[in-house]
């Protein structure tokens, strides 16, 4: 495997949903803007590039989601009992006043419009495309050394409200990003038992779904014989 690809392997394999290790130390500008580049490249529906980002430092507004996510804490909790309740409470959710920053990215579905090159048939497109923006950033942020926390504990009213955004913005993403002690070698959610990766091959079918999933192995097509034609 070539160095490229090995180094992109490794980023994908080291990144994590960080909550307990941030820092707290700045982040350079430099490195801000390498992260925010490498999620504005992402790929996009027609080119539309709906996404946008609201990086948030200010001590009163992240105080006032971490505030708003504890509560949404409490209300999932309420649902809880028994082992369940007991796992989830020493999990914790997120890194709001840790971490160095905040960025919201938002979805602008009339960015393009009407005319969205490949979105007449599936309304989801842009939807997705920020969503590669958010990867993007994420494994961007894995390769310089940072963590990530996407926080998902929020009502998209109450952050439509604190941020000011315009009608026709969705908050998609509210994630924690800075500098970090260390990045976990198991993710969170394993760590305290909540819940365990389905193995590749669990997940993998070939040409339609099946209830017994295709080893991957048996899905690489042979290589096509060339036969030599006649006379030749």
């Amino acid at each position: 495997m070539n160095p490229v690809a090995e180094a992109l392997y490794q980023t994908i394999r080291r990144r994590r949903d960080v909550r307990g290790q941030f820092t707290g130390e700045p982040l350079g500008p430099d490195v801000l803007r390498r992260v925010l580049a490498a999620a504005h490249a992402a790929p996009s529906v027609g080119l539309s590039q709906p996404w946008d980002f609201i990086v948030v430092t200010g001590a009163a507004t992240k105080a006032a989601l971490h505030a708003h996510v504890q509560h949404e804490r409490q209300v999932f909790a309420a649902t809880l009992s028994g082992e369940r309740a007991e796992r989830f409470a020493a999990i914790k959710i997120d890194g709001v006043l840790e971490s160095t920053l905040s960025l919201a990215v938002t979805y602008d579905a009339a960015r393009g419009a009407p005319a969205v090159l490949g979105r007449h048939a599936i309304a989801d497109a842009g939807l997705y495309s920020v969503c590669l923006a958010i990867e993007n950033l994420w494994l961007a942020a894995t390769a310089e050394g940072l963590g990530v926390g996407w926080v998902s504990f929020y009502r998209e009213d109450f952050v439509r409200e604190l941020l000011g955004l315009p009608a026709g913005l969705r908050p998609v993403a509210w994630l924690c990003l800075g500098p970090v002690s260390h990045l976990e070698s198991t993710p969170d959610l394993e760590r305290h038992g909540w819940a365990q990766r389905r193995p590749l091959e669990a997940a993998v079918h070939h040409e339609r779904w099946t209830s017994v999933p295709s080893p991957v192995s048996a899905l690489v097509p042979d290589p096509p014989t060339h036969q030599t034609a006649p006379g030749g």
